[in-house]
C-alpha cells in the first residue's frame, strides 16, 4: 500500500538542526568537544547560527546537550514537536529550519520518519533539552543525497525539545451504536491492531460523514492542533484497502492546518481525542476527478481512524 502522507500534508523536508548556547561558552564548549560552534541564538527556542565543521567530521553520531531541559526522557514511540536548524559540516549555510516557518516539526519517535541520526540522537534526551547532533552520512542522505544535501555529507543539527507525548496502542471509550445500515461499519477493537471496516452494496453517501465509532472524553480537536492517527483508508467501491498505517507498523502525526484531504481534515476538527471516527469523504472533498496512484478518478473513501494524541 502506498503512503498519503504527501497527499494529506504540505511535505517537509523532515530533519535539520540548529545551535544555542550563550554564545562564548558555547564556542569554547564546542570547540572542546569537537562541534561547529554556536555563533548566535544562544538560547533554546532562539534561532542559531552555526560555524563550519572544523577538520576532519567525526565518523560517529555526535550528540552534544547544549543545555539540558527538566521534562521527561523521550522514548521511542513517543510523539515528539521540536525546532531546528541544519547544516552540512563544510557549509555555514543552513539547508532548512523551522524557527523560520513558526512551526515546530512533528514526528514519532524511532518509528523511521526521520533519518536514523535522529532516531538514535534524540533517544533518552530531556523535553526542553537543546542538542546538537553531528551525523555521518551512513545515519542521514548517505551516497544519494537530498535536495541541497549533498551525496555523503555529514550533518549538523541543533534540536530544541518542545513537547512529547506518549501514545496509546489504541482509541478507547464509549461504544457508539452504528444503525444506519448504509453506512459502513467498523470494529470496536481496542487491542492496538487494525480494526475491521465493511462497506455495504449501496451506492455511497454524497456529503461528508463523520460519526463516533468509540466516543472518548478527551479533549476537542481544534484545526490548530496537529494530531497523532492510526487509520486504514478503504475505497467504497470493492471495499479495497489502499493505506494503512497498522500495515506499516508507524503512527502518522500531522497539522491540521497542513491536511489537503479537505474531508479529512473537516471530519476530524470537533471530535474528541481517543477517540475512533468513520469518515466516508465523498470526492469532492477528496481527491475528485484527479486519480491518485491506486486512487481512481471520483472515489468515495472510507477511514477509520484512530485520534491517539494530540500535540
Amino acid at each position: 500500500m502506498r503512503r498519503l502522507a504527501g497527499l494529506l500534508v504540505v511535505p517537509l523536508l523532515l530533519l535539520s538542526a540548529v545551535a544555542c548556547g550563550d554564545d562564548k561558552a558555547s564556542d569554547s564548549a564546542s570547540s572542546m568537544n569537537g562541534v561547529p560552534a554556536i555563533t548566535a541564538g544562544a538560547e533554546f527556542g532562539e534561532k542559531p547560527t552555526l560555524a563550519k565543521g572544523e577538520g576532519d567530521p567525526p565518523k560517529e553520531l555526535k550528540t552534544e546537550v547544549i543545555s539540558e531541559g527538566d521534562g521527561a526522557k523521550l522514548k521511542n514511540g513517543d510523539a515528539i514537536q521540536v525546532n531546528y536548524l541544519g547544516q552540512a559540516w563544510d557549509s555555514t549555510k543552513p539547508f532548512d529550519n523551522s524557527f523560520d516557518r513558526k512551526q515546530p516539526f512533528d514526528l514519532t519517535l524511532g518509528a523511521g520518519m526521520v533519518i536514523q541520526g535522529w532516531d538514535k540522537g534524540l533517544v533518552g534526551q530531556k523535553v526542553g533539552s537543546r542538542v546538537q547532533l553531528v551525523i555521518p552520512p551512513d545515519l542521514g542522505y548517505g551516497e544519494q543525497g537530498q535536495g541541497d544535501i549533498k551525496p555523503n555529507a555529514t550533518l549538523v543539527f541543533v534540536v530544541d525539545i518542545v513537547k512529547a507525548t506518549q501514545i496509546p496502542a489504541s482509541a478507547k471509550g464509549t461504544v457508539v451504536a452504528q444503525d444506519n445500515i448504509d453506512l459502513p461499519k467498523v470494529g470496536t477493537n481496542t487491542d492496538g491492531k487494525a480494526p475491521t471496516v465493511t462497506i455495504p452494496k449501496t451506492d455511497p453517501p454524497k456529503k461528508l460523514v463523520s460519526t463516533y465509532v468509540l466516543e472518548s472524553k478527551g479533549e476537542v480537536i481544534k484545526e490548530t492542533d496537529s494530531v497523532v492517527v492510526n487509520y486504514v483508508g478503504l475505497l467504497w467501491k470493492g471495499s479495497k484497502a489502499f493505506d494503512s498505517t497498522y500495515q506499516a507498523g508507524k503512527t502518522q502525526t500531522f497539522p491540521l492546518a497542513q491536511v489537503t484531504l479537505k474531508g479529512l481534515k473537516n471530519g476530524l476538527v470537533g471530535k474528541k481525542v481517543g477517540s475512533r471516527v468513520l469518515l466516508v469523504i465523498p470526492p469532492d472533498q477528496g481527491f475528485g476527478s484527479e486519480a491518485q496512484q491506486t486512487v481512481p478518478a471520483n472515489s468515495t473513501l472510507v477511514f477509520a481512524v484512530d485520534l491517539l494524541a494530540k500535540m
